[in-house]
């Protein structure tokens, strides 16, 4: 691999722009592009504020092609919205969730202008489809839970109001619990425990979260730097592993409680053994 791969390949891993990167080194874009394109070669001091720049070593930027890392293909998303969107809605009809039927399109038409954070071009309807794909793919068979895995970011993101929610109360109380809502000066330390507080009070509530937070981690090295990944597992451990404790008391969620864990431990164990050796990622 050579030196332009490299930079290309990490850029593209740390989810930067060629026009970002540019900012950074005080260079044009052009300048950039043709480093990426093996058309020029960075001079040594350039070098060093390139590997600074993509969190690496300049030895890494220089090392022969028997040393190089694959150069993988990178997804910024795990499956296709469209696809899932069908599957989802089969599953409402043949399951016969009248709740879920709602919910699909009505989240769908909420969330149309919104795209994941740091993750260009992935419609952020992504996001709620992949977790009603994961409960049902668990066996998570509840109306009420799966409307409200699709409306779970809908009064907190799309401004709307939770009465206008199209659902039942109990699905208007999911929502409610894991909608984030921080008081004026509150610390952070205060509003995570009173709000993990809040939804450990109701299981089907828990559930949500969990999931949630099993598919952010999924794809944290989408969209998260160094920093953002040590303290997003680091909360987790905190206040959302508890919320598991409480879909084990609860029979039809024991199952899910076990996959969950498992899932989301395997990704933290091996991000944390990476973070390790992990260069920090400079910031602008």
């Amino acid at each position: 691999m050579s030196v332009g791969s490299r930079i290309s390949m990490l850029r593209r891993m740390l989810d930067m722009t060629q026009n970002e990167l540019a900012e950074k080194l005080e260079v044009s874009f052009q300048a950039v592009s043709s480093w990426e394109r093996d058309e020029h070669i960075p001079d040594t001091d350039k070098l060093k504020l390139i590997a600074k720049s993509l969190g690496v070593m300049v030895a890494f930027l220089l090392e022969e092609d028997d040393m190089a890392m694959p150069d993988f293909t990178l997804h910024d998303r795990l499956f296709d919205e469209e696809h899932m969107y069908t599957f989802v809605k089969s599953a409402a009809v043949s399951l016969e969730l009248p709740g879920l039927l709602i919910a699909l399109p009505f989240s769908k038409d909420r969330h149309k202008e919104q795209k994941r954070q740091g993750k260009d071009g992935v419609p952020y309807i992504n996001h709620p489809l992949t977790m009603a794909c994961h409960a049902l793919a668990m066996g998570i068979k509840d109306d009420d839970v799966l409307a409200s895995i699709l409306l779970h970011d809908v009064v907190e993101d799309c401004g709307v109001k939770l009465e206008e929610l199209p659902s039942n109360d109990r699905v208007k109380d999911i929502v409610y619990r894991v909608t984030k809502d921080e008081l004026p000066n509150e610390d952070r330390a205060a509003f995570k425990k009173r709000y993990h507080a809040r939804i450990a009070e109701n299981p089907h509530a828990s559930l949500l979260k969990v999931i949630d937070r099993c598919n952010n981690l999924s794809l944290m090295a989408t969209g998260f730097d160094r920093d953002k990944m040590i303290t997003y597992i680091t909360e987790t451990e905190r206040y959302v592993f508890p919320l598991i404790d409480v879909l084990k008391k609860t029979p039809d969620y024991y199952n899910a409680a076990f996959l969950l864990k498992y899932q989301m431990l395997s990704v933290m164990e091996t991000l944390k053994r990476t973070l390790v050796w992990m260069p920090r990622t400079v910031k602008p």
